[in-house]
């Protein structure tokens, strides 16, 4: 039986949830839940294949956690993926790729380009990765806000407090930006992918 993780998994599930794993196990040693310096003395294999299990696990957890922040903060700008590709890229209008939904025009390249494909991929997983990863910002901050408050270190809690608070909006801002570079990058790909265009319009005349 062969067992593969993609770079998807890795950005989008185990990398933010690496992340809210880090608080749960501060928060979990403060208030003395766990002892932390006892799971570290345990076997190595055993204690990285739980991390790695555990992160997988809270990555999941921590996806529609993700959607609902980015959801929550408001937009400072709007941007249009198509508007800026037709701008940029006049020739293309009346295409059928330009019209296409974003997520079946990747699966378009993927199917006819997976080494194109993957750059828009990268791009994509990345954001996902920025937005997951915001929640555990936000639980970071209210750790140190407590700490602020109850913990010996308040200087350290203070600048703690605020680089969370910081980082929570400019993670899913920068989310936003990556997402809108994959699509734009998805038409850019797609314009020199002549089985795409190919594809899409006969579908089109079908209808």
């Amino acid at each position: 039986m062969t067992f593969a993780i993609g770079l998807f998994d890795i950005f989008t599930y185990a990398i933010p949830g690496a992340l809210h794993l880090a608080v749960l196990a501060y928060v979990a040693g403060r208030l003395h839940w766990v002892d932390l310096a006892a799971v570290a003395r345990g076997p190595g294999v055993v204690v990285v294949i739980g991390i790695v299990v555990a992160s997988y696990l809270l990555g999941y957890l921590a996806y529609p956690l993700g959607a609902r922040v980015s959801r929550w903060l408001p937009r400072r700008r709007k941007r249009n993926a198509r508007e800026e590709f037709l701008r940029r890229n006049p020739a293309a209008r009346g295409c059928a790729f330009v019209e296409a939904d974003s997520f079946l025009l990747l699966s378009a390249l993927q199917l006819h380009d997976a080494d194109a494909a993957m750059e828009a991929t990268r791009v994509r997983t990345t954001g996902l990765m920025l937005r997951n990863s915001s929640p555990a910002m936000a639980f970071g901050f209210v750790a140190s806000a407590v700490e602020l408050i109850a913990g010996p270190h308040r200087v350290f809690a203070a600048c703690a407090a605020a680089l969370f608070a910081v980082a929570c909006p400019v993670l899913v801002a920068q989310s936003r930006m990556l997402t809108h570079w994959a699509n734009v990058k998805t038409l850019e790909l797609s314009f020199w992918v002549p089985e795409v265009e190919e594809t899409l319009a006969a579908r089109r005349k079908t209808e």
